[in-house]
C-alpha cells in the first residue's frame, strides 16, 4: 500500500538496484528461509552487512579527529548485541571545538557570502553523491539501527536524497518583502541566516532527521554543529564526508558523536550557538529547552513524542483499514514518534477489525533486517527492548487482553513479537504512554464526539489518522483533532514539501516544507527616510 511509504510521491526506482547489489541478500543465495514471528526456532546467524565502517571519528572543521579525551564508545549491532565499531566520544571540549569552527566559518568563511545559487549547486552535488553511494548508506543505516533493508532502500534513502534536492531548490528563493509605510519611508525586510545552528537528532530515522535539520539550515546560509544519537552514529559521519566531497567549505558542517548528558547538554547550553533544533522524547525536550533558556535564550525547535490516534469509522472498509492501521503502528518496529499507537475502532466493526488485525500481526515476518522479505527487525538496543516488554507486562497486568505476541522473538538480539491488545482502556499505560515499539492497542468507541474527546485527552498532539468514506466525517475530524498532521485514508505520507510538527507537548515549530526555513532565518526591518519622494 502506497500509504505505508515514507513518501507516496517518491518512486521506488532506487530499490531494485540496491537490492540486487546484495549478492547474499536473498534467502535463495543463503539457503535460509524467513520465519514468521510465531515460529519457536531461534533466529539464524546474522547476514554479514555489505559495507565497511570507514568513519568513526568526530568531524570538526572539515577533518575527522579523535575526541579530545581520546575516549570512544561502542555502537552495537541490534541483531545480536555485538560490537560494530568503537566511535569517538565527544564531550564538552569537542563541542567547544566544533562550535568554534562553525562560528569562524559563519563569521569569516565563504558559505554565507557565496551566492545562494552556488550553495544550491553544492547541495545538489551532495544529493548526487548520496545517490551514487546509496548502497553503502542503506547498509550502514540498517546495520546500526536494525530497520528492514527493503524499508530503508525503497522509502528512507530516496526521501533523504529528495529532501536535499528540495532544499537546494529553496536556497536562491529566500527573500524579504517591501512594505508600504504610513509616511515618507522606504521599508524592506531582510531574511538573514541565523548563524550557528546546533542540532540533535534521534536514533529511529537517523538520516531522515539529518536531512530535516541540515537541509534547511544550509540552504539558508547557516553553519551547523550536529550531535548524533549514541545508538546510531555511523551513517551521519559517512554522508557528511560526501558533503565535503561535494564542495562544502570546512567548518560549515560539524558532527559530534556522544551522549546526551555530556555532548548534548554542552551544545544546548552553548553561549555561541544561535539556534537549537532537537528531535527526541518529550522529557528530554523539556531539559533541552531549559538549557537553551538558561544560556543565551536561543530559539529552539522541538519535534517530540506522540501517542497518535488512528480512528476507524463505522463506514470503513475493514480490510483496508486493518492494513493501514497495521502499517501505521508496526512500521520501523513501532519506533515512530507519530505511530498510530491508539487504534480507535467503532463498535459496529470492532470485532471484525480485531480478528483481522490479530491475523495480520501473526503473519508479520520478523527476522534479520538484511534478509529479503523481512518486515520487522530488532529494536534499536537493549534499553528500548526492555522498556517495550515492560509496557507489555503492564498491559496484561492492567486487564487488557493480549491477543497475540507479547514476548521476545528468538534468543539473540532485540527482537519482539508483533503484539496486539484488545479491550484497552484510556487510563492504561499502554494507551497513555509512548511505547515506541510493535505494540498495537485497539480501543472501542461509539460515536464521533466521543472519539474526538478521547483522542484529544492526551498531552501529545503530533499526528492522527482517520479512516472513513464519509467526507463530512473526515472534515469534522480533521478540524477537531488537536494534532500537527491529520492523515485521511492514508498514514506516514512524508513528502519533502509537507510540514511536520506537533501541538501541545509534541513540540514547537515545523520541519520540512517551506515552513522549516523560518527556523533558520531572522527577519530584519530596514527603514530608510525618503526626501521629496515622487510617490509613496
Amino acid at each position: 500500500m502506497a500509504a505505508r511509504r515514507m513518501s507516496s510521491l517518491i518512486s521506488s526506482t532506487y530499490a531494485p538496484a540496491l537490492l540486487r547489489s546484495l549478492g547474499h541478500y536473498s534467502s535463495r543465495s543463503t539457503g535460509i528461509s524467513v520465519s514468521r514471528f510465531s515460529t519457536s526456532a531461534a533466529l539464524e546467524e546474522p547476514i554479514l552487512p555489505p559495507v565497511n565502517v570507514e568513519y568513526t571519528k568526530l568531524l570538526i572543521d572539515g577533518q575527522f579527529v579523535d575526541a579530545a579525551s581520546g575516549k570512544t564508545f561502542p555502537t552495537l549491532d541490534p541483531r545480536n548485541g555485538q560490537l560494530i565499531a568503537n566511535v569517538a566520544e565527544g564531550d564538552v571540549e569537542d563541542v567547544n571545538r566544533a562550535v568554534s569552527a562553525a562560528r569562524k566559518a559563519f563569521d569569516e568563511g565563504p558559505w554565507p557570502r557565496m551566492t545562494a545559487y552556488e550553495r544550491s549547486r553544492i547541495l545538489l552535488r551532495f544529493a548526487d553523491l548520496a545517490e551514487k553511494h546509496a548502497d553503502d548508506i542503506t547498509a550502514l543505516e540498517v546495520w546500526d539501527n536494525g530497520k528492514p533493508y527493503e524499508q530503508a532502500a525503497s522509502d528512507e534513502i530516496p526521501l533523504f536524497i529528495r529532501l536535499f534536492r528540495y532544499y537546494a531548490g529553496w536556497a536562491d528563493k529566500i527573500h524579504g518583502l517591501t512594505i508600504q509605510a504610513d509616511g515618507p519611508h522606504h521599508v524592506q525586510t531582510l531574511h538573514e541566516p541565523i548563524g550557528v545552528a546546533g542540532q540533535i537528532i534521534p536514533w529511529n530515522f537517523p538520516l531522515l532527521m539529518y536531512a530535516w535539520k541540515v537541509g534547511p539550515a544550509l540552504a539558508c546560509g547557516n553553519t551547523v554543529v550536529l550531535k548524533t544519537a549514541e545508538q546510531t552514529p555511523l551513517s551521519a559521519l559517512y554522508v557528511s564526508k560526501l558533503f565535503h566531497e561535494a564542495g562544502l567549505p570546512k567548518g560549515v558542517l560539524n558532527i559530534v558523536s556522544g551522549y546526551g548528558p555530556s555532548a548534548g547538554a554542552a551544545l544546548a547550553s552553548h553561549m555561541d550557538v544561535d539556534k537549537l533544533a532537537f528531535t527526541g522524547s518529550t522529557g528530554t525536550g523539556q531539559i533541552v529547552l531549559g538549557l537553551a533558556a538558561r544560556s543565551n535564550l536561543k530559539p529552539v525547535t522541538l519535534e517530540l513524542g506522540g501517542k497518535s490516534p488512528f480512528i476507524v469509522c463505522e463506514d470503513a472498509n475493514v480490510d483496508e483499514a486493518v492494513d493501514l492501521a497495521h502499517a501505521a503502528l508496526f512500521y520501523n518496529q513501532g519506533q515512530c514518534c507519530c505511530a498510530g499507537s491508539r487504534t480507535f475502532v467503532h463498535e459496529r466493526v470492532y470485532d471484525e477489525f480485531l480478528e483481522k488485525a490479530k491475523a495480520k500481526a501473526i503473519k508479520r515476518v520478523v527476522g534479520d533486517p538484511f534478509r529479503k522479505g523481512v518486515e520487522q527487525g530488532p529494536q534499536v538496543d537493549s534499553e528500548q527492548f526492555d522498556k517495550i516488554l515492560k509496557y507489555i507486562r503492564s498491559g496484561v497486568d492492567s486487564g487488557a487482553t493480549l491477543e497475540t505476541g507479547g514476548e521476545r522473538f528468538g534468543s539473540n538480539g532485540y527482537y519482539i513479537q508483533p503484539t496486539v491488545f484488545s479491550n484497552v482502556q484510556d487510563d492504561m499505560l499502554i494507551a497513555k504512554d509512548e511505547i515506541f515499539g510493535p505494540v498495537q492497542s485497539i480501543l472501542k468507541f461509539k460515536d464521533i464526539n466521543e472519539v474526538i474527546q478521547r483522542s484529544n485527552a492526551s498531552p501529545f498532539g503530533l499526528a492522527a489518522g482517520v479512516f472513513t468514506q464519509n467526507l463530512d466525517t473526515a472534515n469534522t475530524l480533521t478540524r477537531a483533532l488537536r494534532a500537527g498532521t491529520v492523515w485521511i485514508n492514508c498514514f506516514d505520507v512524508f513528502d519533502a514539501a509537507i510540514p511536520f510538527g506537533g501541538y501541545k507537548m509534541s513540540g514547537h515549530g515545523r520541519e520540512k516544507g517551506v515552513y522549516s526555513l523560518s527556523n533558520y532565518l531572522q527577519v530584519k526591518a530596514v527603514v530608510t527616510r525618503l526626501k521629496n519622494p515622487a510617490w509613496l
